[in-house]
């Protein structure tokens, strides 16, 4: 290698270096200090090790523990020294993928038996010894026959490399006595890993393929500072707290039986009271903003969705289809519908349209049914029976702006302001297999990046991230904990509108075809509802309580007060329930606070004979306070009314 490269660097400054000058050499000659703190290094945008040469003009960016990519090269770094630790510990144990994720890192393994806690205790102390060497990464790059070499013993690996394509470079990387099929990038060092953790170990299938052999895999984490780390364990800790499946059994909200199927939701009469509210207060919001609302059958003819595209290119998430029904033919076949617009739009096409009937918005709180990996469900958050609070919006081009701004308020009203969320927007645009020419999807992307600008809305891009019939605006949410979790999208389609053959006739009296917008503001009433058990702690808004009131006499000489102040709360129209089990009174106001009843209203003697009730308030600990009956209905109706947080 011969002659110089330019180098630029993110102040503007430039450096003529001979051709095959590292990141690092260059980090040196700045200064000792950034020579130390260089973690790796952005070539042209692309992360690299910071000791892979330079071979030609670039720009170049020396990472430390202030970038973020910086962090996630450091727990690709940790998977690595994860199996370098297993296998010292475990020499036979097969090597599968170990990349970093959100939050973390996880290798899998193939072994002989389910890693233990024990095990996992002693697989952490031998990575801090690993650490301790401080064992350099070093990138190799090698040809097929190399790579088949050093990894004969591994049929995990084999296999990888007898998929990598001619013209694919392969490199190896090696820290101490481990090596492992990589592209990289790493820290200079394991000494770098200072702050980590080993979480838990779960069976994993060999490249998520159910047919395939159970390897095990280990998730941890690793932070730059011990303080971050400690933050992120406690967090962990929150969240076991906020689990809503734990939660969801302690409040009787809903089961998942392997009788019924998995990720197949019973709910209980507690948890579809919440279901049956979020649903009402979407379907109203849609009504005031100008949708019609329908219902569609649950199946439907198979060739739906080849008019639609999403057979072939959405089946492997489709169940397989059924048997014709009776007297029709044995070519006719059915289907359960993974989601609403095919018939949505054939309900548009029901009848002629004209510009003046623009735009038609259908809305749907409908089941739809998913065939999810069992591996990937998950209580509410995944499931394969899903309740869609949809919509579809039938448009003018002209219009289109207009009804995205529509969607946004509300997902304004019915996310960010009913449960103060955090909300995060992303435009994610087309993935490989879509449907549709590129001309068609430049135009769509414009649209929502233009309707985000004009609202003056941030926003991130997902390269590849749009479904297959166009992009989408997603938006999530941070729920009390920081955690950051899928929600509202609004889908702009000129594909479907094309395979369905939708038309309106224009003010030139010519048809047209009209824009349509898929848009789902909680998503599905499941995953939402498991969110809001975790944001929530299980202790949800008044108007949300499954029971807003438990009324509990102090005697039985007070029962009937009891129930007689139910049944008005009740005539108020508040979720009341009377607790006047033979158990002492702490024994039934401590029941209240487990199943996080908004409030509790204690009536005594004196409050029987003066039309009051001493309140405990959920929260405010033992604190009581003596209201007058009718002026507590008032506070709570109003609470119920303005969709109060807290109560």
């Amino acid at each position: 290698m011969s002659g110089s490269v330019r180098v630029t660097l993110p102040d503007g400054s430039a450096r003529e270096v001979p051709a095959g000058t590292t990141p690092r050499q260059i980090a040196e000659g700045i200064g000792p200090g950034l020579a130390r703190a260089a973690l790796a290094a952005r070539v042209d945008g692309a992360v690299r090790d910071l000791d892979r040469p330079l071979e030609n003009d670039a720009s170049l960016a020396l990472l430390t523990d202030r970038d973020p990519e910086a962090l996630e090269v450091l727990r690709h770094s940790s998977a690595h020294i994860l199996a370098t630790a297993v296998r010292e510990l475990f020499p036979g144990a097969g090597i599968g993928f170990g990349p970093p994720i959100e939050d973390g890192f996880y290798y899998d393994f193939q072994v002989d038996r389910p890693f233990t806690p024990e095990d996992l205790e002693r697989i952490e102390g031998k990575m801090a010894e690993v650490a301790r060497r401080d064992f350099p990464f070093v990138r190799d790059v090698v040809d097929r026959a190399e790579a088949n070499r050093r990894f004969a013993d591994d049929p995990l690996k084999l296999e990888r490399i007898a998929e990598l394509g001619d013209e694919e470079t392969i490199t190896v990387y090696t820290d101490g006595p481990f090596q492992d099929l990589c592209r990289g990038p790493h820290v200079p060092s394991t000494g770098r890993l200072k702050h980590f953790k080993l979480l838990h170990a779960a069976g994993a299938y060999w490249r998520g393929d159910e047919r395939r052999q159970m390897l095990q895999r280990i998730y941890g984490t690793a932070w730059f500072k011990k303080e971050d780390l400690e933050a992120y364990l406690h967090r962990l800790e929150e969240a076991r707290r906020r689990d809503h499946r734990v939660l969801g059994r302690q409040l009787d909200l809903f089961s998942i039986s392997d009788i019924v199927g998995p990720g197949l939701v019973l709910w209980h009469p507690k948890g579809a009271t919440i279901k049956w509210l979020l649903s009402r207060a979407v379907e109203d919001d849609n009504v005031a903003s100008g949708y019609d609302l329908v219902y569609t059958p649950n199946v439907t003819r198979e060739e739906l969705f080849y008019i639609s595209g999403h057979l072939p290119l959405y089946a492997a998430n489709q169940y397989p289809p059924m048997g014709a029904g009776a007297g029709e033919s044995e070519d006719v076949r059915y289907m359960v519908k993974p989601m609403n617009c095919p018939m949505h739009a054939l309900i548009y096409r029901g009848q002629q349209r004209s510009y003046r009937d623009l735009p038609i918005r259908l809305s749907e709180v409908a089941n739809v049914y998913r065939n999810e990996k069992s591996g990937t469900l998950h209580g509410l958050l995944r499931v394969r029976g899903l309740s869609m609070d949809d919509a579809h919006i039938f448009c003018t081009m002209d219009q289109v702006e207009d009804e995205i701004f529509l969607c946004l308020d509300q997902v304004d009203r019915l996310v960010r302001k009913t449960f103060g969320f955090e909300l995060d927007f992303e435009i994610s645009t087309r993935p490989e297999e879509r449907l549709g020419g590129d001309e068609v999807w430049d135009r769509a992307e414009a649209v929502l990046r233009r309707a985000l600008e004009r609202k003056q809305i941030p926003f991130r891009i997902d390269a590849g991230g749009g479904a297959f019939y166009g992009p989408k605006i997603d938006i999530k949410f941070r729920d009390a904990i920081g955690r950051m979790w899928q929600g509202p999208t609004i889908q702009l389609d000129f594909n479907l509108p094309e395979r369905f053959e939708l038309e309106y006739t224009g003010p030139d009296n010519k048809p047209h075809r009209p824009v349509m917008i898929h848009r789902a503001i909680y998503g599905t009433l499941e995953r939402f509802t498991g969110n809001l058990i975790e944001h929530f702690a299980g202790a949800f808004p008044v108007w949300l309580a499954p029971e807003q009131v438990r009324v509990i006499p102090i005697s039985d000489a007070q029962a009937g007060a009891a129930r007689g102040l139910a049944a008005r709360l009740k005539a108020a129209g508040l979720r009341a329930h009377v607790d006047d089990r033979n158990e002492t009174l702490n024994y039934r106001i401590r029941d209240g606070e487990i199943h996080k009843v908004p409030y509790m209203a204690v009536v005594g003697q004196r409050e029987a004979e003066s039309d009051s009730l001493a309140l405990r308030v959920r929260g405010a600990g033992k604190k009581q306070e003596v209201m007058e009956v009718e002026a507590f209905i008032a506070r709570v109706g109003a609470e119920v009314r303005e969709k109060a947080i807290a109560p």
